[in-house]
C-alpha cells in the first residue's frame, strides 16, 4: 500500500513557476515509477511525465516538454514536478500517481493522490 499526498499547488500568472512535491508513505516507493497527471475542467485526466524507478528514465507529453521537469528523491520518498514558464492552458488538478513500471497511461497506475489545484492566470 502507498499513500500519495501532493502539495505545492496555487495562483500564478502566465510565464511564472510552481514546483509540485508528492510525499509517499511506506518504505517501497524505490519500488515504484511515478507519473504526474492533470485534469481541467470538463476535460479528461491527461498525462504529464513520468519517471522511472531509479530516476534514470523520464518522458513527458509534448505539450510541456521543454517547460516541466519531473525528478524524484527516493531517500525522501518525494517527486517533484518543476514547471516553468506556465501557460493558462496548463490550469487543471495535478496528480501524482505510482505504478510498477512507467506509463504514460493512467491505467496502469495503482495509487494516486487526492491532488492539487495549479490555476495559471492570464
Amino acid at each position: 500500500q502507498v499513500q500519495l499526498v501532493e502539495s505545492g499547488g496555487g495562483l500564478v500568472q502566465t510565464g511564472g513557476s510552481l514546483r509540485l512535491s508528492c510525499a509517499a508513505s511506506g518504505r517501497t516507493f524505490s519500488s515504484y515509477a511515478m507519473g504526474w497527471f492533470r485534469q481541467a475542467p470538463g476535460k479528461e485526466r491527461e498525462f504529464v511525465a513520468t519517471i522511472s524507478r531509479s530516476g534514470g528514465s523520464t518522458y513527458y507529453a509534448d505539450s510541456v516538454k521543454g517547460r516541466f521537469t519531473i525528478s524524484r528523491d527516493n531517500a525522501k520518498n518525494t517527486v517533484y514536478l518543476q514547471m516553468n514558464n506556465l501557460k493558462p492552458e496548463d490550469t487543471a488538478v495535478y496528480y501524482c500517481a505510482a505504478s510498477i513500471v512507467a506509463a504514460t497511461t493512467d491505467g496502469s497506475y495503482r495509487y494516486w493522490g487526492q491532488g492539487t489545484q495549479v490555476t495559471v492566470s492570464s
